[in-house]
């Protein structure tokens, strides 16, 4: 039986004492047009996260923050007409672009109800067996080409309610076909910059694991010993959801949860697989807590004698787009909260770590691997001096994770400490 999973991969380190960076390479100069907005619920008005956004007939995109902000950055020579919106359970909406500045304009999606016949709704009656269909499928939805994708990472770490470390990086990731395992997979950081808190009592010196590295490991369809492999299907259940859409697809919903107990801790969560693909198009999933020794021998990789260290939350969102008539890789979330204190002090003090992963652009023709001297080291911690932080051209033509307010006041006040501190 194959004993491999997520966390026993070597991922990158998440270092809260940042030391120690990469070379940034240098972006071309282009001339662009900025999209940007705010996307709501056409009922609720509710403002909506983690919405895709693409530029029709390319592969150029970005996702909305928690406000439900974004901001797409495009060639002034693109053939772009226009920009669409999806998201999980809603109608994709589409908007004609109509001039090189449309900015901080509110956009409505629609919520999409289903109504599917007895036949429809119980056409896979195992669940299991769903997903063993949806692994036989592989070799047809993903591509079986090398691609090169470009995203945007960003990382933060939170003391209490206080960020105390900001770091973000514009990087290539060299995708191997879908046909082989994930160990050919590089990252390339390409910019990149961070803001961490000039306070001593904000330093603890803790590795976890994470960072830019996850989009090769955490893509479960290129690397299925994290869910999907075969052998270790029998130590979950599974149960049928309610059918919902993404991207205007019907999509099979499976909860899943373990049924035994392993070395390592399992996951449960829920997984979106394409009605008439079998693709899988979304994953959710957390890390089971009930055995917490397990989970520190996972994921905490360095942390000071004499501090404690309790998890409360390891969470993960996988998601894919069909690019091109393939399932590719779209954008990955990542939480670790965490609880730390000293031995022989009263209380301890709360941490959450998130990543966040955007696939903002999609290379397929002429795509070279990433050489190992440029590669990003699962030894690394994604570093960098910060000393253009507010420099508004800062990351150009790149497409990014537009910050939330909470993040730009965060970023306000981190800055403020520095200079003070200085």
């Amino acid at each position: 039986m194959k004993t491999k999973h997520l966390m026993a991969m070597s991922l990158a380190c998440i270092l809260f004492v940042l030391d120690g960076l990469h070379t940034a390479v240098a972006q071309n100069g282009e001339d662009y047009f900025t999209v940007s907005g705010i996307v709501k619920d056409a009922r609720s008005k509710k403002e909506m996260e983690y919405v895709s956004v693409s530029a029709v007939g390319t592969s150029i995109g970005t996702v909305t923050n928690e406000d439900g902000a974004f901001t797409l950055k495009l060639s002034n020579t693109t053939e772009v007409k226009e920009i669409e919106f999806s998201c999980i359970g809603y109608y994709n909406a589409r908007i004609t672009i109509t001039g090189r500045n449309m900015k901080e304009q509110t956009y409505l999606i629609i919520p999409e109800s289903f109504q599917l016949s007895e036949i429809e709704i119980f056409s896979w009656k195992n669940p299991r067996d769903l997903i063993m269909a949806a692994l036989d499928k592989r070799p047809d939805n993903y591509p079986a080409q090398p691609n090169l994708l470009t995203g945007f990472y960003r990382e933060t770490i939170q003391k209490r309610r206080k960020y105390i470390n900001i770091s973000e990086a514009v990087m290539h990731v060299y995708k191997s076909p879908y046909t082989t395992n994930a160990s050919s997979d590089r990252i390339r950081i390409l910019k990149g910059r961070k803001l961490v808190s000039p306070k001593m009592s904000d330093t603890l010196n803790v590795k976890l694991l994470g960072g830019p590295n996850m989009a090769a490991y955490v893509d479960i369809v290129k690397n299925p010993d994290i869910l999907l492999d075969a052998e270790m299907l029998q130590y979950f259940s599974y149960k049928m959801g309610e059918t919902t859409s993404i991207d205007g697809q019907l999509q099979f919903v499976v909860h899943f949860e373990p049924q035994a107990a392993l070395p390592w801790p399992l996951y449960s969560g829920t997984f979106y697989i394409d009605r008439e693909t079998l693709s899988f198009t979304r994953a959710e999933f957390s890390m089971d807590m009930k055995d917490r020794l397990k989970v520190i021998d996972l994921i905490l990789k360095e942390k000071p004698a004499g501090l404690r260290f309790t998890p409360e939350e390891v969470s993960y969102i996988v998601t894919y787009k069909q690019r091109n008539g393939k399932t590719c890789l779209n954008y990955i979330y990542n939480k670790i909260r965490f609880k730390c204190d000293w031995k022989r002090r009263l209380f301890a003090t709360n941490y959450t770590v998130v990543g966040e992963t955007v696939i903002t652009d999609n290379q397929t023709e002429n795509v070279e691997r990433i050489p190992a001297r440029e590669a990003f080291s699962m030894r690394q911690s994604l570093s960098q001096e910060v000393s253009a932080y507010f420099d508004d051209d800062f990351w150009g033509a790149y497409n990014i994770i537009e910050p939330t307010e909470s993040l730009e006041n965060a970023v306000s006040r981190l800055m403020k400490q520095q200079n003070k501190s200085k």
